[in-house]
């Protein structure tokens, strides 16, 4: 896990990612601190790694992006070193209203790692700077 979210939800992601790997897992009272913390993406986050709509994504290089296939049938991409989503709930209750950390997408990143549910694609260094600049050019 990086350092980009609260110690608080850094610790709740290890504990979760701790559980998972010796029982399979997730408890009752970890899933109740992320409902807690990360309020209304916990579900939706988790419905999302059930479905394995995480797919991590990386280069020869070392470089890595992970797409997340949402609720509605779109790609999104996120970057869990900077916890950025290019979905528009990203932009909207993270960054401008400052009314969660993350959205659903971004956790449901969190969460697969935690799980190791991630699927793996590696693809060219063309095809990951393609991948990147498809996020900028449906925003602009």
């Amino acid at each position: 896990m990086d350092s980009t979210l609260p110690a608080v939800a850094e610790e709740l992601l290890k504990e979760i990612r701790k559980a998972f790997q010796e029982t399979s897992h997730v408890p009752d009272d970890l899933l109740l601190g992320l409902k807690f913390i990360f309020g209304p993406s916990a579900v939706p986050a988790l419905d999302l790694v059930d479905q394995r709509s995480v797919t991590r994504v990386m280069s020869p290089s070392g470089r890595t992006a992970y797409q997340v296939l949402g609720s509605s049938g779109k790609l999104y991409t996120c970057y869990s070193s900077c916890h950025f989503c290019t979905c528009p709930a990203f932009g909207f209750t993270v960054l401008q209203k400052s009314e969660s950390l993350l959205c659903k997408h971004i956790l449901a990143v969190y969460l697969s790692q935690a799980m190791g549910a991630c699927q793996e694609l590696s693809v060219s260094e063309e095809q990951l700077t393609s991948i990147l600049l498809a996020g900028e050019e449906d925003e602009g």
